[in-house]
């Protein structure tokens, strides 16, 4: 594994504000004044914003708040990973699947090759966001599955609403909106055989200060920042909160299946009531939303009356 502890060292002392020139940071960290140029380029890379200004050296162009393994370890009950540097916060755990305790978090910084539904590519900037995986293990078995992501973007959405933080949606069947844009995406992936026990792997990546200029996302988004008024927020309150949240969901789902959450999620669908299409492959189905069922199937009212669908290729989206 490639040694970062450079960069992340100088991302540390910029994270405390004001201007740190390059003369500084090589003697803070035992280096020539061109190496830290050098660990400023791969810093930029990761997508942080950083300036320089000739005579006063280095600046962050917005403050930045680090992820602390000590603050969330003290606080939480699970077994939690900060890892800076990742390929996939998901990938990992999936990978040490027979070595993880239930309720095992996994959180990054930044992710090279995080992923969001059907494989595509999850943009994950440095510090500006929240990458987390928990692995949870299900006794009930594979089929239990069904839904999982409906109840993840449940408790998410209320805790966030505990949180002061309202507004925020949901969009069948794993992304949290905020006025009809992307916060956040959720993306379960299993492994097992039928008639044991699962092995889950829940993401989420939410948008929480991202810049505007970032590359490579097609689709409207919405960041926490935004939700939040342009206030200030705790990335590892927040962290300590969702990682809660969820373990608490998964112990519920656990107990009582998808019944108990079928009005929650209804209450918080962003197309309920509104003319939506499904995208199914090749077909196109438009109707109205009318949220959720208890097998977790999307209800559209169509031509044909109550239709309910389910299933990893169908998009849904509103109808131009």
């Amino acid at each position: 594994m490639k040694d970062h502890s450079v960069k992340l060292s100088i991302l540390k002392i910029l994270s405390q504000g004001g201007f740190h020139s390059g003369e500084e940071l090589g003697e803070r960290l035992g280096i020539s004044r061109a190496a830290i140029s050098k660990h400023i380029q791969g810093i930029q890379a990761w997508g942080v914003d950083i300036f320089r200004v000739q005579g006063k050296g280095y600046q962050l162009a917005k403050p930045m708040q680090l992820l602390d393994h000590e603050i969330l370890s003290r606080s939480l009950g699970n077994n939690v990973e900060l890892i800076p540097i990742i390929d996939s916060t998901n990938q990992y755990l999936l990978d040490k699947v027979d070595s993880l305790e239930s309720g095992a978090v996994c959180l990054a910084e930044y992710q090279a090759k995080g992923r969001g539904r059907r494989g595509r590519e999850w943009v994950s900037p440095f510090g500006a966001n929240l990458y987390l995986s928990m692995y949870w293990r299900l006794d009930a078995g594979m089929a239990a599955a069904m839904g999982l992501s409906l109840v993840v973007g449940v408790a998410i959405v209320e805790a966030l609403e505990e949180m002061g933080l309202a507004g925020v949606k949901l969009k069948w069947p794993n992304d949290l909106y905020y006025q009809d844009r992307k916060l956040a995406g959720i993306l379960v992936e299993m492994s097992g055989q039928a008639g044991a026990a699962a092995n889950l792997v829940i993401g989420m990546g939410m948008n929480l200060m991202m810049s505007e200029n970032t590359q490579g996302i097609t689709q409207p988004w919405a960041s926490l920042f935004e939700v939040a008024n342009r206030q200030h927020i705790d990335r590892n309150q927040l962290a300590i909160t969702m990682i809660t949240t969820l373990h608490r969901a998964l112990n519920d789902y656990e107990l009582h299946g998808m019944a108990g959450f079928v009005e929650r999620w209804n209450r918080l669908d962003n197309f309920i009531g509104r003319q939506v299409k499904l995208i199914m492959g090749p077909r196109e189905i438009s109707g109205v939303a009318r949220g959720i069922n208890e097998q977790g199937a999307v209800l559209l009212e169509t031509g044909n009356g109550m239709e309910s669908f389910i299933g990893g290729e169908i998009s849904l989206r509103p109808n131009s």
